[in-house]
């Protein structure tokens, strides 16, 4: 299965009131150690779309295996990166069959998690595998063609979460764990650092 990887990088960090993108852990900033773990992932290409603070992100993320797109419209909600992301990808190759999406942010992350989804696609066959952790699902999650349009049809603050709850049917999970640990606040960032 042709997979790309599209990790949403956009966003504008209100609530920490800097870019979280470039916040360091463990000697990388956050989006790299993402980037790092989806280049990894077999058979995968990577896809990253920037909004906000786009030229200071792509400054420290220079990388040749990656396609960075940057999303205009950022400032209307998550919807509108994530038809960035998949308009890039079908333009890029329009043999595509599934997508992972991904977001900046979650450290914990591994070319594993990446592996578990697919693996659980073709197992399964069904076309919606999501992320299980702390009692609820979501990110990354992997989508098969037949969802592009829907996602592509997303407005503005609505993410994927949507369709997963459209279509429950057709959903698998796989666990994932420390896919809990986001960071949204300076707390959120100051516990993850005491930890390392």
């Amino acid at each position: 299965m042709k997979t790309e990887i599209i990790i949403l990088a956009a966003g504008n960090s209100s609530r920490l009131g800097k870019p979280k993108q470039l916040l360091n852990y463990k000697g990388k900033t956050l989006l790299q150690t993402v980037i790092d773990e989806a280049l990894k992932t077999a058979g995968a290409t990577v896809t990253v779309v920037l909004g906000a603070y786009a030229d200071e992100i792509l400054a420290k993320h220079q990388n040749d295996q990656v396609n960075f797109v940057i999303n205009k419209n950022w400032e209307s909600g998550m919807a509108s990166g994530i038809a960035a992301g998949i308009s890039a990808v079908i333009e890029k190759n329009d043999k595509t069959e599934g997508i992972i999406i991904a977001v900046a942010d979650q450290v914990f992350i591994k070319m594993s998690t990446f592996n578990h989804l697919i693996e659980k696609h073709q197992e399964t066959g069904k076309n919606i595998i999501a992320s299980a952790y702390a009692g609820t699902i979501g990110t990354p999650v992997l989508f098969g063609k037949q969802y592009f349009d829907a996602l592509l049809a997303l407005k503005g603050t609505d993410g994927a979460k949507k369709i997963l709850k459209q279509h429950q049917q057709d959903v698998e999970t796989v666990v994932f764990d420390g896919g809990e640990t986001d960071i949204d606040t300076e707390t959120d960032y100051n516990n993850l650092i005491s930890q390392e």
